[in-house]
C-alpha cells in the first residue's frame, strides 16, 4: 500500500503495525494509531492461535497493514504473517521514509507498545 491508502486503512479500521526500533521511531516521529511490534515477537502476537497474541489479533481476517523504515523489512514481515494465514497483511510502500515524504502525520509520542 502507499502511505495514503495506509492511512485509509487504519481509518477503515486495518491494524496498522510500526515495527521500527525505539531509535528510529524516536528520530523520525510515530505513526498516529499504530501499534509498535518489535519484529522479533510479530509472529506471536498477531497470530490468533498464539497464546500470546495481542487483544486485536481476533482471527484471520484481520486487515493488518507492517510498516518499517523504508520498506524493506516490512515486506518479510508480511510474507511472514501470511503463511500464518492471515491473509489480509501487507505493507507499506517505502515505509515511514515514505510517509514523510508524503506529507503524513507523525507524531512524538506516546507509542503503542506492545511487547
Amino acid at each position: 500500500m502507499t502511505p495514503k491508502e495506509t492511512l485509509a486503512a487504519g481509518r477503515r479500521g486495518a491494524l496498522i503495525v510500526d515495527t521500527r526500533t525505539e531509535r528510529q521511531r524516536r528520530e523520525q516521529g510515530e505513526i498516529p494509531g499504530a501499534l509498535v511490534i518489535d519484529r522479533t515477537v510479530l509472529e506471536w502476537r498477531l497470530d490468533p492461535l498464539s497464546a500470546d497474541r495481542i487483544p486485536e489479533a481476533a482471527d484471520h481476517d484481520v486487515e493488518i497493514v507492517v510498516i518499517c523504515r523504508q520498506g524493506y523489512s516490512s515486506s518479510l514481515a508480511a510474507e511472514s504473517l501470511r503463511t500464518l494465514g492471515l491473509w489480509r497483511t501487507t505493507d507499506m510502500i517505502g515505509g515511514v521514509e515514505e510517509w514523510q515524504r508524503a506529507g503524513l502525520p507523525l507524531t512524538s509520542g506516546p507509542a503503542d507498545v506492545r511487547i
